[in-house]
Order: C-alpha cells, then structure tokens, then sequence
C-alpha cells in the first residue's frame, strides 16, 4: 500500500478515535470503571481494601506544581492485547454536548499536553492487569479554572473495517477532572437564537416548528446549564418541556454546544417572541435572549382570502341585483 492510501485510511479511523473513547469515558455510577466490554480503564484504588474505587482522576493544584496519580488497565478479553497509553484534552461535542476527548494526533493544550506516562505503551495476557505511574505537571503560566481530560488507552490492533473499507481502532478513556487554582470566573451565555417554522400546505396537517440556540460557556468553571423556554404570542403563553437530554450534562470552559427544541402543534395563526432563559445548577447564571416568531399558514390565509372576496363579490352583485328591482 502507498503512503497516499495509507493516509486516507487512517485520516478518518483517527477522526472516529476521539467519539469512541469518549462515549467509553462516560462514567455510568461512582464506582464503576470505563470500559468497552474488552478492556477498562481506571484509577488505582486508594484507601482501605473495602473502600469504594475511583471512576474518574480528581485533581487540584497550583500552578507550577505536579500531580502523581496511577492509572489501571485491565484486559477483559481472553487474549492478549496490546495498547498505547496517553494523556488528552476532552470537550464538548458541538450538536449534542457530549464529553469527548481529543485524538492523540490533534494539538493539546491541558491535560494531554502536561500529563507523562511512565509506560506509553503495555500488552496484557488475556485478563491481565497493569497499574502505570503518571505525573501532570502544570505550567506557571495554565489559566486557573477548570481543565478535562482522561487517560486513553488504545488498542494497537485494528478492528473490523466498516463499509468504506476503513479499519477503526477502539480506545476507552478514564476522565480527568484538574482543578488549577486561582481567580475562578462563572459565565453563561446565550448565542444565535432561531426560529423555524414550515406552515403545511394542507389545512389540519401536523404543525411543528424549532428553535434553535447556542449555549456557551464563556468563564473557567465547568457548568451544568438548564434551559426554560416560552412563547409569548398575541393569543397567550406557550411553555415547552425541559430540553432534559438535548442539553449537556456538563458544559466544560469555552465550549459552545448547539441545542435544537421542537415547537409541536405551535398556534396556526399567532406571532410574538420566544424567550430562552438558561441558567446553572441551582438557578445561578441566569441568561436570556428571544427571538420573534410567526406561525401563519399561507394556505388558511389564501383560503381565507377567497372566501372574503368571495363573499365581497356576493355582496356587490346582490346589491345590483336589489337595485334594478327597486
């Protein structure tokens, strides 16, 4: 294989790298390692033999300083497997907030760039276990804040191509939550608000219309943002369901995450403004924008016109009509 096909077949594998070991980083309960089934990816367990384990790394520090924790991997499977051991940035994915993490080829600039592995690569036997030291060292100069990560690791063997004949590689990551002390700012904002609406063209048709908006998070504090919509309209009030899952669980520091909401059987004739108020956990952080909206239904309208001039017309003739009799 040339060097040209070879680039292509690892250019996409790299990009579904950093989803896959996102959505394998997600922590299901406290105590539970992030696993894919295959392989897990943990803290060391500190404590008392009985102690609940770590899911996640939970760190604070002062600039300048360095952190030592461990990191356990554990193969799952019965056969041996090899896997790269990294430190990443993570983020959240733009159209659904999901915690992600960078692909080890992309530039880091938190956790991936100050975390060292003492092993970056080990092979297990099937259902061995290895524990690696790591250190993560912050620079003097860091932002104070907030900064997530994980700790990856990356099965070396290629697993089943897909359609397009691209080979994926699976990664599993255990989150980093670094806390870097100094001056800790909270901002919430509220960015692009749309409305759309698609009036049917038959009369009694379903009705939906969207809107649409951008939360980011523009302080050094990660966020756990909620979200209230209302319509105001010459009609009335209109309240709509929590967004519940279409918002992230956590909006991490200068984030934007796009966020979509349905209007289900909105007025068939009314017109005003939708207002989006979000906030944080506790209702701190409270932001809001709007947006004016029209739902009009050009085809009621236009039968409603011609029933009018109809009508006019009916009028005008029977009135000529009375006036030749009389």
């Amino acid at each position: 294989m040339n060097k040209r096909s070879t680039g292509r077949r690892w250019a996409p594998l790299l990009a579904v790298l950093g989803l896959l070991a996102a959505f394998a980083a997600l922590p299901a309960s406290p105590a539970r390692a992030a696993d894919n089934g295959r392989w897990s990816v943990f803290p060391v367990h500190q404590g008392a033999p009985g102690a609940p384990g770590r899911a996640y790394f939970r760190m604070t520090a002062d600039r300048g300083a360095t952190v030592r924790d461990q990191v356990t991997v554990k193969n799952l499977d019965s056969r041996p497997a090899t896997f790269q051991l990294y430190g990443t940035d993570g983020y959240n994915t733009p159209r659904d907030g999901g915690f992600a993490v960078r692909n080890k080829s992309e530039r880091m600039s938190g956790v991936g760039a100050w975390t060292r592995l003492e092993r970056t690569e080990v092979t297990l036997a099937g259902g061995g276990q290895t524990t690696v030291p790591f250190t993560l060292t912050v620079p003097r100069g860091a932002e104070p804040g907030d900064h997530p990560g994980a700790i990856v690791a990356l099965d070396t063997r290629l697993g089943r191509s897909d359609g397009n004949g691209v080979a994926v590689q699976q990664a599993v990551g255990a989150r980093v939550y670094l806390k870097v002390n100094g001056a800790r700012v909270r901002g919430l904002r509220i960015d692009d608000v749309r409305f759309r609406y698609g009036a049917p063209l038959v009369p009694g048709a379903k009705r939906a219309a969207t809107i649409s908006y951008a939360l980011v998070n523009s302080g050094n504090v990660m966020l756990s943002p909620q979200v209230a919509l209302r319509a105001k309209g010459v009609f009335g009030h209109t309240s709509f369901e929590p967004p519940g899952r279409r918002l992230p669980a956590e909006l991490l520091p200068g984030q934007r995450v796009e966020v979509t909401q349905k209007w289900v059987g909105p007025p068939l004739v009314d017109w005003g403004k939708v207002e989006v108020t979000a906030s944080d956990t506790g209702g701190e952080l409270v932001e809001s924008a709007e947006v004016g909206y029209a739902t009009v239904n050009w085809t009621v309208v236009a039968l409603a016109g011609l029933v009018l001039a109809g009508g006019g017309v009916w009028l005008v003739l029977r009135r000529r009509a009375a006036d030749r009799a009389g």
